[in-house]
């Protein structure tokens, strides 16, 4: 018996070794506060959900750059546990994003929320690397965005293809990949280390609004271009990384792994899915139900990282998976060129003061303290 114990010990502990060494990031190189981050969202996410708000900390609905102010914590008298930014148009070489926010702001923003034990989580909508090139203006969300995309296809004109390597494009996309990396090395903390944070390029690949939509390339080659961007950075030191994989609306595991670049490349496996009602209820169970059970078993964090309205019915399915985040998106203002300065008025059922006082869902003072 004592021999046969000792035997089954032997192959045990080995295997519960490996199972647990598999819960790493995917960067055999990462760097020590990349693995914690990796681990701390790996134990969030056994926690609770955390509230993640786009944009929080560089403007809201009546305000503009005002450090420290944030709507969420106007609600809510705290900051969301995780806060995004967004990086389009960093690849033209400006000083703003696409939405108008200073890259500076950005930097200074994202420095300040890491050391509050914040999470930080950047989204890249890139211009569209043939009609960016065209004469005549190029428009927010129009001409030469990245949602111009009428013109491409898989098979025909395809931005995708253009940039990878052997591509018209390649040279250009690398120099964006440079300024990105460059982006990337000036998030540092006070002892100058570089900040470990989730970026979640190439998203929504499951819709064609993006020119790295599923109809506007194929999936091998929107995996070639996940690869590459990772591989690109990688090489240029960044190891502090952890990157998520994301789709938008599906239905099935087949569509939501379609161009999937492989476990070596990914930390998270996300979607973005809008809406509400019945049939959006049952839809984004679906989907998490769908999408945590393949994170599970591969190991890889999950997120909903774009979702809205924030309604209750949202709230309650979210109780039911092991996701880590749930990410609204901006506030924009209303007006953007004379904001009011003015607070919100606040209601007293709003969706998001409900899902304060909820303990399933984390605020920044709920994660301070968790590692």
């Amino acid at each position: 018996m004592r021999i046969k114990l000792l035997t089954a010990l032997t192959v045990m502990v080995p295997m519960l070794a490996a199972n647990a060494q598999q819960w790493t990031p995917s960067d055999p190189q990462a760097t020590p506060e990349a693995k914690a981050l990796f681990t701390r969202l790996h134990n969030l996410q056994k926690k609770g959900c955390m509230y993640g708000h786009q944009d929080d900390l560089l403007y809201g609905y009546n305000w503009w750059n005002e450090p420290g102010r944030s709507d969420t914590k106007e609600i809510t008298g705290d900051y969301p546990a995780l806060t995004g930014f967004e990086l389009g148009e960093l690849e033209l070489g400006g000083e703003k994003s696409l939405d108008g926010v200073m890259f500076s702001h950005i930097i200074d923003r994202a420095k300040w929320f890491y050391k509050q034990n914040g999470i930080i989580t950047i989204s890249w909508h890139v211009v569209n690397p043939i009609s960016s090139k065209w004469p005549g203006k190029k428009e927010p969300n129009g001409a030469g965005s990245a949602w111009d995309v009428g013109f491409l296809s898989a098979d025909g004109d395809n931005a995708v293809r253009s940039i990878l390597p052997g591509g018209p494009d390649n040279a250009m996309f690398n120099s964006w990949l440079d300024r990105l990396a460059s982006f990337f090395m000036r998030l540092r903390d006070d002892n100058g280390k570089l900040i470990p944070f989730i970026f979640r390029p190439w998203h929504e690949h499951s819709g064609s609004f993006f020119w790295w939509g599923k109809t506007r390339c194929t999936d091998e080659e929107y995996a070639r271009l996940w690869r590459y961007t990772v591989d690109y950075l990688r090489a240029k030191g960044l190891h502090n990384i952890l990157f998520a994989y994301n789709t938008d609306k599906f239905s099935t595991a087949e569509e939501y792994m379609a161009g999937y670049p492989g476990d070596e490349y990914i930390d998270m496996l996300t979607f973005d899915f809008y809406g509400q009602g019945e049939q959006f209820n049952r839809n984004v169970e679906n989907a998490l139900r769908i999408s945590t059970d393949i994170a599970a078993r591969k190991h890889k964090l999950h997120a909903l990282s774009e979702c809205g309205p924030l309604s209750v019915d949202l709230q309650n399915i979210l109780t039911k998976f092991e996701t880590s985040y749930a990410l609204t998106w901006r506030n924009a203002p209303r007006n953007p060129d004379k904001p009011s300065g003015e607070p919100l008025r606040i209601n007293p059922n709003d969706p998001i003061k409900i899902m304060k006082s909820n303990a399933h869902f984390l605020f920044l003072n709920d994660i301070k303290d968790v590692k």
